[in-house]
């Protein structure tokens, strides 16, 4: 199960006043819109079979649902589309990630990645950098410094202070770990990393510009790996990547390079789907929605 299908994140949802409801053993959010329209959303579960997606159908009616989202944890396979089920023309998640392989022995791994990242790697340590696993609100009230540091850094627009603190102490307990890279007690680096059922993942990151030539994040990745393996992890899911052979020039390169140095796989998944329900509304807020992504993207050019 993925954590977006757990309880914990369900309890976070509902904390955050967004309704959840579970359809067999799927939990789907209830996000609304002006006029009491609402929109589902189905995240990282399986593949519903028929039956589920024709329960989620006749909820939808009754509840004036436009549409649903569903983006499984599922790799890529081919998918009878119908007049209902559509390929979704504003994904949230990107098509790609990029996993690793955990069943290797930590020397095994390391020799495994690019020779510039294991360079990193030791340098990092040679130099001083140090990674600690925080356990409590202040390791958290750390990585959230740095994570919005970087937001603002990068030009992005990220969830605000209150979504993350509530997803943390909802999944701290048994779900979220954050490790944190130090430099003279000068924290560089952090993630929060998610485990569950035999796969850890790397969900949110931040780093600080001060001391950057110390390769920090490439010793704090490596840390990470291994924690995966501590915990009984199998696979590694870095949450997202470009594609193979990507463009150079894409905004996500950098960081896709940087997965890319530990030997991970490109992983394609089935995509985004949209069960419509409403389907004069579902063009219309189709419109709407591509419109909105069009400001965001010239704000963010202005952004200071």
């Amino acid at each position: 199960m993925h954590p977006l299908q757990s309880e914990g994140w369900a309890n976070a949802r509902k904390q955050m006043g967004i309704e959840t409801v579970w359809m067999d053993e799927y939990l789907m959010t209830i996000h609304k819109l002006p006029f009491n329209y609402k929109i589902g959303y189905l995240p990282r579960s399986k593949m519903p079979p028929k039956k589920t997606l024709d329960k989620l159908y006749d909820y939808g009616k009754k509840n004036n649902l436009i549409f649903i989202k569903i983006e499984p944890y599922v790799e890529n396979i081919k998918l009878t589309q119908t007049p209902s089920l559509q390929t979704s023309p504003h994904p949230l998640f990107p098509a790609w990630t990029q996993i690793l392989d955990l069943n290797k022995t930590e020397d095994e791994l390391l020799k495994s990645f690019y020779p510039k990242t294991r360079y990193n790697i030791r340098l990092a340590t040679k130099k001083g950098v140090v990674v600690k696993e925080e356990f409590d609100d202040n390791g958290f009230d750390k990585f959230i410094k740095l994570y919005f540091e970087t937001t603002k850094r990068q030009k992005y627009f990220g969830h605000d202070y209150n979504y993350h603190r509530t997803v943390w102490n909802n999944l701290k307990d048994k779900t979220a770990h954050i490790l944190i890279a130090y430099f003279n007690n000068i924290p560089l680096a952090a993630y929060e990393l998610w485990y569950q059922d035999g796969i850890i993942y790397y969900v949110y990151g931040g780093t600080s510009d001060k001391h950057r030539n110390l390769m920090a994040s490439n010793l704090l990745m490596w840390e990470a790996i291994k924690l995966g393996k501590k915990l009984g992890a199998k696979k590694f899911d870095m949450w997202g990547s470009l594609s193979p052979n990507y463009d150079l020039t894409d905004p996500w390169s950098g960081f896709t390079r940087f997965k890319e140095g530990y030997s991970t796989k490109f992983t394609e998944f089935i995509g985004s789907y949209d069960l419509i329900i409403n389907k004069e509304l579902y063009h219309l807020y189709n419109l709407i929605h591509t419109m909105r992504e069009q400001y965001l993207k010239l704000r963010s050019l202005f952004l200071l």
